[in-house]
């Protein structure tokens, strides 16, 4: 006998857990529940229990697999033997290599890998009981158990999924709606708004999916809050309307740095411009006085003589201050025969 119920959401709104069709389950979360790990995270989703941890960055063996200018992401998904109602075979299967695979590729865009290079840094994700959706619970662990490892982090990554019941789109499907339902669309983002996994198990139409991305997105936000939420308690007693208002601070000194910095530009422009000026002028007095130069030259090769001629003149002069004296000596003579 089939388990499936004959109707998933009643004539109010209303799902089979008492939620609406955009409310997502409660989530509690609680950090560094591991003393030998190097971050930590146990997560609680609806029933779902999901503990994370981190350790790294480290030394990567074999040797061969680093990576010379950054670090390796090593995620690792697993489901415990005894995480559902029917005892599952443990160990790695298709289904969690598949998604190991794509959760670790959803953190690509968001940590820092350029700061350890030749390093792993491994995450563990182990499912210790199941109720649909446990992809995206252990994204959201896993995200906070690296900010507990201290690893730099552009952001944080939220996880949730869209599915259709009854012709309808619902967010954060439970176990009957994951089973039972038309299609499941499990999506990791950014506060950006980035999406670092899209998956989908189902038929949906493209107006169906942008419009499941975007309940999603509002879903992600809620989480986002409860990280957030989880992240102060952590490290800090202070209230958010104090990290507020130093995020504010902080934003108004870095306005003002920028105006500061503008100005000094600025001056630096004028600087520059005057410099410019001097520059031009001193090369316009430098080619006035090339000219004059070049003029009194011209004037004075006017006035230049061969050593020819200049013989000529002083012996012109010569021969005339020797006849001076002559004549003199004649015109006395003559005044004194006239006195006589």
């Amino acid at each position: 006998m089939s388990d499936k119920p004959e109707k998933f959401i009643d004539e109010n709104g209303i799902r089979l857990d008492g939620r609406r069709v955009d409310e997502i389950r409660p989530m509690t979360v609680e950090m560094g529940v591991l003393s030998r790990a190097d971050g930590s995270c146990y997560l609680e989703w609806g029933n779902n229990k999901v503990l994370a941890a981190v350790y790294g960055p480290r030394e990567l063996h074999p040797r061969r697999l680093q990576r010379p200018g950054e670090a390796l992401v090593r995620y690792r998904y697993n489901m415990a033997a005894f995480s559902v109602e029917d005892r599952i075979r443990p160990g790695p299967s298709r289904r969690s290599t598949e998604i190991s695979k794509v959760s670790g590729e959803a953190f690509e865009p968001v940590v820092m890998k350029q700061f350890y290079p030749s390093a792993v840094i491994d995450v563990f994700a182990e499912v210790l009981q199941a109720d649909a959706g446990t992809r995206t619970a252990a994204i959201n662990a896993a995200t906070l158990a690296l900010v507990d490892a201290g690893i730099p982090m552009k952001g944080l990554v939220a996880a949730c999924a869209v599915g259709k019941v009854d012709g309808q789109l619902v967010i954060d499907l439970n176990k009957p709606e994951d089973n039972y339902g038309d299609a499941d669309l499990p999506i990791a983002m950014t506060e950006d708004g980035e999406i670092t996994l899209l998956q989908m198990d189902g038929n949906l139409t493209v107006e169906e999916i942008n419009k499941g991305i975007e309940m999603v997105r509002e879903g992600c936000e809620q989480i986002f809050a409860i990280q957030k939420a989880a992240l102060l308690e952590r490290f800090g007693s202070a209230e958010e309307e104090e990290v507020l208002e130093d995020a504010e601070l902080q934003a108004d000194i870095m306005s003002e740095e920028e105006e500061v910095s503008e100005a000094a530009e600025e001056e630096d422009d004028v600087e520059e411009s005057d410099d410019i000026e001097d520059i031009e002028v001193a090369e316009a007095e430098d080619v006035e006085v090339e000219e004059a130069e070049a003029m009194f030259e011209e004037d004075v090769t006017e006035f230049e003589v061969s050593e020819e001629e200049i013989g000529e003149a002083a012996e012109l002069n010569e021969e005339e201050v020797a006849s001076e004296p002559e004549g003199e000596e004649s015109t006395e003579e003559e005044g004194e025969k006239y006195e006589q």
